[in-house]
């Protein structure tokens, strides 16, 4: 066994030995961690943005891609944006303390189950050095132990936070390796960690398509894949433009990475061309780059340019939005289940019927009527707060929210 390895070993049974002091730690006790870890990050911001400005600096130097950069990037009011995160998560109940109804009762006893914490949870991430703070919280809040492993564009970033979170658990007595940071320096590799399955209970990669696809190639132990990009909207025929151009401006202001952006749109083909011009202009005042099958292109030449066929599965992940005409809702129906990614796809319509069937038969996670698909961690300050979106079936598909770091366990009491 090599030096990484053992580094990496050593941080697994490091963590899972942790996780178990953590789990026995009452809900209160951990609810004042999280909200000293909001404290201490309030308190460093010079330090964490003097660290981000590091990263940002060699990330230019190795010619990092925009979109990284721009992940990667911290400003006061992400680091805002964290603490409020952090701040809500106290105000939640202690998940592992939730009974539910046993799907069975066995007589003369009395059954049911409980939430219990996952855990040993891995997060493999790229850029987002928030990330490490908000997934530490979550696991806090249910007693889970957590193993960090950024991306080497963010090592200093991600350095420290993680010093900023071992403070907040050795201040109240909690051992600070129940979340440890993986460094990608040296012979590290991204294998090496999620073929740990004897210590992982679960891995969650996060970033690009490639990064999720690698994580999910190779790992041993359970993943939960995230999602981000290729969301569909069907503008029916009835549907108001200003309800229309809304959803796709509103669904890519999610900051800093916009996962529920629409990203390919298809048009009824009763829909008036003098609705499409207006659309096709104000997003283009919007600076968004607009694309289109063949027919529409040669209808809106001034607007438009034309897209290849694979582009119809393929995410952008900027301000780019892909048309197409389509003749019925069964057909737009069947072309998202096709090629969309999955996680959130979008209907605008005014009739219920529609909305019923588009409801029913779309393949997918989220499911979005006469609405905006924006993601948001913490949704109109409610009690939620979510680390990401899943398309993954099987397993927690949807919102990735606490619930999500917790299995089951059933009791029969005599």
């Amino acid at each position: 066994m090599d030096s990484s390895s053992n580094l990496i070993l050593t941080a697994l049974q490091q963590t899972r030995g942790a996780a178990h002091q953590l789990a026995m730690a009452s809900g209160s006790t951990r609810r004042r961690v999280i909200m000293l870890l909001a404290q201490m990050l309030e308190t460093s911001f010079d330090q964490v943005l003097e660290a981000n400005t590091l990263d940002l600096e060699i990330s230019r130097e190795m010619a990092v891609s925009e979109l990284v950069v721009e992940w990667l990037k911290l400003t006061p009011e992400r680091l805002e944006a964290t603490v409020g995160l952090l701040k809500q998560l106290t105000q939640s109940a202690d998940p592992t303390k939730k009974l539910i109804k046993a799907t069975y009762q066995l007589e003369p006893c009395q059954t049911y189950s409980q939430l219990r914490p996952l855990g040993t949870i891995a997060l493999v991430y790229e850029a987002f050095p928030e990330l490490a703070l908000i997934a530490a919280g979550m696991c806090i809040a249910t007693g889970n132990g957590l193993i960090l492993r950024g991306s080497s564009t963010a090592a200093n970033s991600n350095q420290a936070t993680t010093n900023i979170i071992h403070h907040a658990l050795a201040e109240l007595d909690l051992p600070p390796d129940c979340i440890n940071n993986i460094s990608p320096d040296g012979e590290s590799s991204i294998q090496e960690l999620v073929t740990q399955d004897r210590y992982l209970d679960l891995i969650i990669p996060y970033g690009r398509p490639s990064l999720v696809r690698k994580v999910t190639e190779q790992a041993t132990a359970p993943v939960l894949r995230t999602a981000i990009g290729n969301c569909y909207l069907y503008w029916s025929s009835t549907a108001d433009l200003e309800l229309v151009r809304q959803m796709i401006i509103d669904s890519h202001r999610g900051e800093p990475d916009a996962v529920n952006a629409i990203e390919k749109v298809l048009v009824h083909k009763n829909v008036k061309s003098s609705l499409l011009t207006s659309l096709f202009s104000s997003l283009q005042e919007q600076n968004f780059q607009l694309r289109g099958e063949a027919q529409l292109v040669e209808d809106f030449p001034e607007y438009l340019q034309p897209m290849k066929s694979a582009e119809w599965r393929q995410f952008y992940l900027k301000r780019v939005v892909a048309f197409k005409y389509i003749d019925t809702l069964p057909n737009a129906i069947s072309w998202i289940n096709r090629y969309s990614s999955g996680h959130a796809n979008c209907l605008a319509t005014e009739s219920y019927e529609e909305s019923r069937k588009f409801a029913q038969n779309i393949d997918g996670a989220l499911i979005y009527v006469n609405t905006s698909p924006r993601f948001c961690r913490n949704p109109n300050c409610g009690e939620g707060v979510f680390l990401g979106m899943s398309n993954q079936k099987g397993y927690r598909q949807g919102l990735i929210g606490l619930e999500t770091f917790t299995t089951v366990k059933q009791i029969v009491q005599g």
